[in-house]
């Protein structure tokens, strides 16, 4: 799916973020507000990912929505 339309979305897709990704609090998703770069550095920051893992990440579980 498009990034931009995620974005526009992102209140109903912040659901299916927190279900996959349970260590993201719902402010911390309020926060983000549908954008990728702040995803991924949050998903560093929770996981230990490097960037391209946490873009992989949020590529694979966005790629269907």
């Amino acid at each position: 799916m498009n990034w931009d339309i995620i974005q526009g979305k992102w209140k109903q897709l912040k659901g299916s973020a927190k279900e996959k990704w349970g260590e993201l609090t719902d402010d911390e998703l309020d926060v983000i507000d549908g954008n990728k770069d702040k995803l991924a550095g949050k998903l560093q920051e929770k996981y230990g990912w490097t960037k391209n893992e946490a873009e992989k990440h949020i590529d694979d579980h966005f790629r269907d929505r």
